[in-house]
């Protein structure tokens, strides 16, 4: 089994400004939501959330894309970096799917919700792409805390600690035996990565030190994902 990265659970960056402030109130606002609808069904709630947490980084990428073949200028990496979160978290979806079983009103929750953000962080981008960056960053401290809160109810037995789907094994190269507890783990040390990597891209869009600190590991992924996905 790969190590799995440790991951700062005391990080949050400190809004500095009014874009900051914005980014912030929006995500408390969306976490305040998440916690009235799922309460403590956690599998349930990662299959929405990763919905959700998929679309940053695809409209990020093609918007960026799109400004470089503009301006015929490289784009320092963000591209492929976007695209990776993006294909990321759509493979927590993929594994909370086995885990959880989503039922018809939460599929058509997911329908309604992915069409409204996609559409709403699409603009947000436009307008300022440093505050959608930074709302990311925000979102990803939430999902640290999220999946954290996840790790106590499978330590304390209030949830399954059932065998990782095949898809988690494949995709995180987890040994035959782990179990959604390891999932778990590795799923908070890719938000933890989003979690810095995007706050760092915000401040460097508002030509700020990153400020937070080193960016937390990536943990080991396959190579060919189409043989977990």
């Amino acid at each position: 089994m790969q190590d799995i990265p440790l991951v700062d659970l005391t990080v949050h960056h400190k809004p500095a400004g009014l874009s900051d402030r914005i980014a912030l109130g929006f995500t408390k606002v969306l976490r305040f939501c998440a916690d009235t609808f799922f309460a403590k069904r956690y599998g349930h709630r990662a299959i929405v959330l990763e919905t959700v947490a998929a679309v940053p980084g695809m409209v990020g990428a093609t918007i960026n894309h799109l400004k470089c073949l503009r301006r015929m200028c490289d784009d320092k990496g963000w591209i492929r970096t976007l695209m990776e979160e993006a294909e990321n978290e759509r493979m927590h979806l993929m594994t909370f799917i086995e885990v959880a079983k989503p039922n018809l009103f939460e599929r058509l929750v997911i329908m309604g919700v992915q069409w409204v953000f996609y559409v709403s962080f699409f603009l947000l981008y436009l307008v300022s792409a440093r505050t959608a960056h930074r709302v990311v960053g925000y979102f990803e401290e939430e999902a640290v805390i999220s999946y954290t809160m996840y790790l106590k109810e499978l330590d304390e037995g209030r949830s399954p600690n059932v065998p990782a789907p095949a898809i988690a094994r494949h995709y995180w190269k987890l040994p035959d035996d782990a179990t959604l507890r390891d999932v778990v783990l590795v799923v908070r040390a890719d938000e933890a990565h989003h979690r810095d990597v995007n706050h760092g891209f915000a401040s460097e869009l508002a030509g700020l030190p990153a400020g937070i600190g080193p960016i937390a590991p990536y943990p080991d992924h396959a190579d060919e994902i189409r043989n977990a996905a």
